[in-house]
């Protein structure tokens, strides 16, 4: 093999390993938060009668109970119902590193990998590692049907 083809083949490998990396960071940076406010996403959640065309049913909103909430792990969404005949949504992918947060109950969402805990109502921290909110996802709620936006 000359010089000229030893380079080529180098300079080949060296970029499939840069692009291998480049794309294993993305997904790292992906799977542990959102976007520069650390949201993540949007902050409107629409309610009934709000004109939103709706998406995917998650569930009924007799399946969301009261100051609790279901984790919808196929869809990374977190519903909750924080006060009668209110609904909000969340990211399930916790902001600490990336778990799924796993159980919804007394007004609080749990993750099982650090024990951060979150406001069912707000999304908002309220015990570490965690320290950003869950990013906020948007919702319909039409009738008896929670719909993801």
């Amino acid at each position: 093999m000359s010089a000229a083809q030893k380079h080529r083949s180098l300079l080949g490998r060296r970029t499939v390993v840069a692009a291998a990396g480049a794309a294993g960071a993305a997904a790292a940076l992906t799977a542990c938060g959102g976007g520069s406010d650390g949201s993540g996403g949007s902050d409107t959640v629409e309610q009934p009668g709000s004109g939103g065309k709706g998406g995917e049913v998650l569930a009924a909103t007799s399946d969301i109970p009261e100051g609790g909430g279901v984790v919808f792990a196929a869809q990374k969404v977190v519903v909750t119902q924080p006060q009668p005949g209110e609904f909000k949504a969340f990211s399930s992918t916790c902001t600490h590193q990336g778990c799924a947060v796993k159980d919804v109950s007394g007004g609080t969402i749990t993750c099982p990998c650090h024990n951060s805990t979150f406001d069912a109502a707000t999304g908002s921290p309220t015990a570490g590692p965690a320290t950003r909110p869950l990013p906020v996802r948007e919702i319909t709620v039409e009738g008896d049907s929670i719909r993801l936006a």
